[in-house]
């Protein structure tokens, strides 16, 4: 009795245990011969291929049950009657609205949140005078640094450059080049208020209360002056 054929088509007889391929048509209709195979010959297409456990297992996960899911018991309440389901609906409705009621009472409203959200001038300007400060002093730094020799990267030296556009957004602001007050923003008294003399400009002296005047005209062409018992002043 011979057993199947195998994957490259040998059939072994079980009696005598040798192996053939049997014979077989062509597709032109000419017959194929039956040929012995030599004991011990495996060819390729019937040898074995490994498989790894592993890897087989990886390739099944989706497969297979969920491990430890075959003792759970549907532990699902019974269904309640449509009566007593109405009521529990009615109830859980009722409590969605006195809920949804209770925070629209509780939210501010948004004219007080507004409110609360605005920004003192004076603290934006402090915190705006103080981080101009503190990037010009960065700067100067890195100038006295450059000067000393010490080679600055690119984005340094774009701060050195802007010295002099922090100095003139402190101007605005009311500070001077060391980020101090300037003297009437601070409420210092001017020159006048504190009883120190005017200091006149050049060429323009004050003519204080004159008890007589007059008008001269002198020179080629003639020049126009006005003549007081104080002062001589150019026209």
């Amino acid at each position: 009795m011979a057993t199947g054929p195998s994957a490259s088509g040998i059939v072994t007889d079980e009696t005598s245990g040798e192996r053939h391929i049997p014979a077989s048509k062509r597709a032109d209709g000419s017959t194929r011969k039956a040929k012995k195979i030599r004991p011990g010959y495996l060819p390729p297409e019937d040898v074995a291929v490994y498989k790894n456990r592993n890897i087989e297992a990886f390739r099944n996960r989706g497969k297979g049950p969920v491990p430890g899911a075959e003792g759970l018991k549907d532990d699902k309440p019974a269904q309640p009657s449509s009566s007593t389901a109405n009521k529990n609906a009615k109830r859980r409705e009722a409590r969605k609205k006195a809920n949804a009621s209770e925070e629209g009472q509780e939210k501010p409203a948004p004219a007080e949140k507004a409110q609360e959200e605005e920004v003192d001038p004076a603290v934006e300007k402090e915190k705006k005078v103080r981080n101009l400060k503190k990037k010009l002093k960065q700067a100067r730094e890195l100038k006295e640094k450059k000067e000393t020799g010490m080679t600055l990267l690119s984005e340094q030296i774009a701060k050195v450059m802007k010295m002099n556009e922090l100095i003139r957004e402190l101007d605005a602001l009311g500070f001077d080049a060391e980020g101090e007050p300037k003297a009437e923003e601070a409420g210092e008294p001017r020159a006048e208020e504190a009883g120190e003399p005017k200091v006149e400009e050049a060429g323009k002296p004050e003519v204080e209360g004159p008890t007589e005047y007059k008008i001269v005209e002198t020179g080629d062409p003639p020049t126009r002056k006005l003549v007081t018992d104080k002062w001589e002043v150019w026209q």
